[in-house]
């Protein structure tokens, strides 16, 4: 039964990825008490939802070593600008969802204020940084977990963490079926489809990019009844796309048809694997931020799908190793419907899914969320 007792909240999500869960995990809280209300940093769904934007994620994305000291003046700013904010507002609540330079700050720089803090979408810092839990332990109420391994880790740390599951468990209902969805896309449903995730962020798609091309060049001359979807956000830019090409904005409908998905490494390597849909992972990184990167991260793969896994389930092609060739050899193997490794990679894929958990993710959050310090 939904609470009527008002109740603030300020939520911080930095991007995209972020905004689709804060605006998830904003739907379950109201229906646990609708007279709570939202404001904070977030995206176009975070607004859809009731939230007063203050910083919309568009100016808060940024990747890389070498692009966090670039813009890190504007960002100081606008760290000092929230902190004057909660400090005006006094919310009863404060969530922050992953982005953990700014949010860490952040929940250092408010704890005197005794306003409770919760973290969803934890910092990575089993990869690098884990130093990090020293702060969290200081700082945060609650914090919520998305990965069993993850878990374990923080826990064994001293960290309180608590854990629902993965959100891609959930079911989502799309707006359109699969019929209608190639209808609209002028698609041939006995053809197979390659849909490309270059990234979320800028940076990651003008690396990424002019390789994408080349790779379905390569895929194009060996396959040539292959369709190509591209999956992008709208705050991206992408230039020279092939008139072929489907462009798609919708990232979970682009994923859903995919035979194969060539993707650039993050949480859509997940929404792939979640999906049962066969990946070919890569990243590139600036120079810069891939000699530091090589120095400071410890762990074995770059795919989130490898390391709940915790074996190579998914090829993974990283700086010099992100070729076109190899990466569109990769493919065209797994376009086969029959070949060995594509039919190996959707069992392996079922398995690491059933290590996520069940639906109810954001429902079992935000009750805990509200219960906590009420």
């Amino acid at each position: 039964m939904p609470s009527n007792e008002p109740i603030k909240v300020f939520i911080i999500a930095g991007e995209p990825s972020g905004d689709l869960h804060g605006a998830k995990l904003i739907r379950a809280i109201r229906s646990i008490n609708i007279n709570t209300s939202f404001m904070g940093h977030g995206g176009d769904l975070m607004k859809e939802e009731g939230m007063k934007i203050i910083e919309h994620t568009n100016n808060l994305s940024i990747m890389g070593f070498k692009e966090v000291i670039k813009h890190l003046p504007r960002m100081l700013k606008i760290l000092k600008k929230t902190i004057k904010i909660i400090e005006s507002v006094k919310p009863d609540k404060i969530i922050l969802i992953d982005y953990p330079g700014f949010n860490l700050r952040l929940a250092k720089n408010i704890n005197h204020l005794n306003i409770p803090i919760f973290y969803f979408i934890l910092p990575q810092a089993w990869a690098w940084k884990s130093n990090r839990v020293k702060l969290m332990k200081k700082t945060l109420s609650q914090s919520f977990s998305i990965f069993p391994f993850e878990k374990k880790w923080y826990q064994s740390k001293g960290l309180s963490v608590k854990y629902y599951g993965h959100p891609f468990v959930e079911t989502e209902h799309l707006n359109e079926n699969t019929n209608q969805f190639f209808k609209r896309q002028n698609l041939n449903p006995e053809k197979p489809i390659l849909t490309l995730l270059p990234g979320s962020r800028q940076q990651e798609v003008d690396r990424h990019w002019p390789i994408f091309l080349k790779t379905v060049e390569l895929v194009k001359k060996m396959q040539p009844n292959v369709q190509i979807i591209l999956a992008k956000s709208d705050n991206v830019l992408i230039q020279n796309i092939p008139n072929y090409y489907c462009i798609e904005s919708n990232s979970k409908k682009a994923i859903l048809v995919a035979s194969v998905a060539l993707v650039a490494s993050g949480t859509a390597t997940l929404e792939c694997g979640v999906e049962k849909v066969p990946i070919v992972v890569c990243y590139k990184l600036s120079f810069l931020s891939w000699i530091i990167a090589k120095f400071i991260i410890r762990i074995k793969y770059i795919s989130i799908v490898n390391l709940i896994a915790e074996k190579k389930i998914v090829p993974e092609y990283i700086q010099s190793e992100m070729r076109p060739i190899k990466m569109g050899d990769k493919i065209i193997e797994l376009l086969d419907p029959m070949s060995k490794s594509r039919l190996l990679m959707l069992e392996n894929l079922e398995q690491m899914k059933i290590k996520l958990g069940v639906p109810g993710v954001y429902k079992n959050v935000a009750e805990s969320i509200i219960k906590e310090g009420s």
